[in-house]
């Protein structure tokens, strides 16, 4: 409300961003203030009670304050409340918010999505306030800049894993980032290989190599600017 009430700012064109745990909040405004055009939260997400960097908090809370806190606090509370578009990005190996609770959380909001997931991305405030996705999204949305990749379908048939894409920015490079390791997702060792692009139809695909376990894509356009399918978990 007070940006809003700025001569100089278009009431119709701000968006909203934050790091971290500005991300984790940036998540809940979402859900409670429909007057943003996009949300962009960095690392952070909701279902902190599962297996976040603060699981040891909520079980010293005790099962009935931790629940409240859950209930009231928590952005899995709001998330199914958003309608705008959202832009989430993170890193594979994110210590506070792991990916299991970030694709919960982004499957909740009923906006368009958009995934930004570079491998081994660090947290921290100098990495989190510079991706130019988000800046190409509000462009996007605001001056009618290029918008970002934006992925349509994706499927497997055994190992062999492919996804459907519309870019106007060309695609310069697809790749498949993969792990075999299962358990704790922070310990997780990811490895990225080349996958197939075919501009003519939109599609990337790639054959997982044994013993995946979960893979997605990442789709790279002539900016260097990243967009992700959402993870798939081959064997739990």
């Amino acid at each position: 409300s007070l940006i809003r009430s700025f001569p100089q700012v278009d009431v119709d064109r701000i968006g909203l961003t934050g790091v971290s745990w500005g991300g984790y909040l940036t998540c809940i405004v979402a859900g409670v203030d429909s007057r943003f055009r996009f949300a962009a939260p960095v690392y952070g997400c909701g279902f902190l009670g599962d297996n976040s960097v603060w699981s040891g908090d909520f079980e010293k809370l005790g099962p009935a304050k931790a629940r409240k806190w859950l209930q009231l606090w928590d952005p899995s509370a709001y998330l199914a409340r958003v309608q705008m578009p959202m832009l989430w990005v993170t890193g594979s190996n994110d210590f506070a918010y792991p990916m299991d609770s970030l694709q919960k959380s982004y499957r909740l909001s009923r906006g368009s999505r958009t995934l930004c997931v570079r491998v081994r991305m660090p947290h921290g405030h100098g990495p989190g306030e510079n991706p130019g996705e988000i800046l190409a999204m509000a462009e996007s949305l605001f001056t009618k800049g290029v918008p970002l990749a934006r992925i349509t379908r994706i499927g497997r048939e055994d190992r062999n894993a492919w996804a459907l894409a519309e870019s106007a920015a060309p695609i310069q490079k697809a790749e498949l980032n993969f792990t075999t390791d299962t358990g704790k997702w922070q310990d997780r060792k990811w490895q990225t290989m080349p996958a197939e692009w075919d501009a003519k139809t939109g599609k990337t695909s790639a054959a997982l190599p044994e013993a995946t376990a979960v893979y997605y894509f990442n789709l790279i356009d002539n900016r260097g600017l990243v967009v992700s399918s959402e993870h798939e978990i081959v064997r739990p």
